[in-house]
């Protein structure tokens, strides 16, 4: 397991000499790492490395990860159980900037005194129906919002007693048939649906691109996505996130303006087959 921090080190040192480059603060970029695939252990031993923020693509694998996590101690104070945190977080003034990804505490103070800082998990993957429910009692974050009716299942669910559910809408930059995602032109509709829906906070848009190994093509697809945020706040929707870049075009990511880069395979190594 010392491997995985030897290469979260080595992202988070990536990331920040992207941002250098372009003239960026390194702290205005979040890391998600990807746990897919990968068991709890291996997320316990990120953690300890000092990474919050995890990002899962099977509703039940990561339940069944956030269950078994539920009582890991980080240095500084043991965690919550899962869902406490988000209740206590409720209960105080919401800080839609808070955010482990972005590397600021999301801590919240017990009745003890110490503060708590419980693990972040962001729901990266496509969404079906039947799994609304599990999603918005158990995440943090939800990235892959494409259409309106998942929207809605995911407020309704979302307990009263958590703090609202930030998610993002995912489009499809590239009209993929093999992607989910909202096409470009109807994502300023979405948007404004979503913004309107209680119990949901919408931060931002998402993508996943074709994959290219050219860095320029990396640029141009991410532009589209930066292009695209920026009409939806012209046109009166707030968003102050994007969702972008992987273990193999995250610095290109960085370029066009993410704010969050999902990294997997950088860090955890190669995933097993499902």
């Amino acid at each position: 397991m010392d491997t995985i921090g030897v290469n979260l080190q080595a992202v988070k040192q990536r990331i920040a000499h992207a941002a250098k480059l372009c003239g960026r603060d390194p702290a205005d970029v979040g890391l998600i790492a990807v746990a897919k695939a990968f068991g709890a252990d291996a997320v316990a031993a990120a953690h300890a490395h000092g990474q919050y923020a995890f990002g899962e693509n099977y509703v039940q694998e990561a339940v069944e990860k956030i269950t078994a996590l539920a009582g890991v101690a980080s240095p500084e104070a043991p965690l919550l159980r899962p869902l406490e945190p988000r209740i206590a977080s409720a209960n105080r003034e919401y800080d839609a900037t808070a955010s482990d990804a972005r590397g600021h505490s999301a801590r919240v103070a017990s009745p003890e005194g110490p503060l708590l800082r419980p693990l972040e998990w962001h729901f990266i993957g496509p969404i079906q129906s039947n799994k609304t429910r599990l999603i918005a009692e158990h995440f943090d974050w939800v990235h892959s919002i494409d259409r309106l009716k998942i929207a809605e299942r995911l407020s309704a669910a979302r307990l009263a007693g958590l703090a609202p559910l930030q998610v993002c809408i995912q489009v499809n930059i590239g009209d993929e048939r093999t992607k989910s995602g909202v096409a470009a032109g109807e994502a300023l509709a979405l948007a404004r649906a979503v913004a309107e829906l209680p119990r949901l906070k919408l931060r931002g848009l998402m993508t996943v691109p074709a994959a290219s190994a050219d860095y320029a093509q990396q640029r141009r697809y991410f532009a589209q996505l930066r292009r695209l945020k920026d009409e939806i706040v012209s046109a009166g929707v707030a968003l102050d996130t994007l969702s972008m870049g992987m273990s193999g075009d995250f610095e290109a990511a960085i370029a066009e303006g993410a704010t969050l880069v999902r990294v997997g395979t950088a860090i955890f190594g190669e995933r097993k087959k499902y």
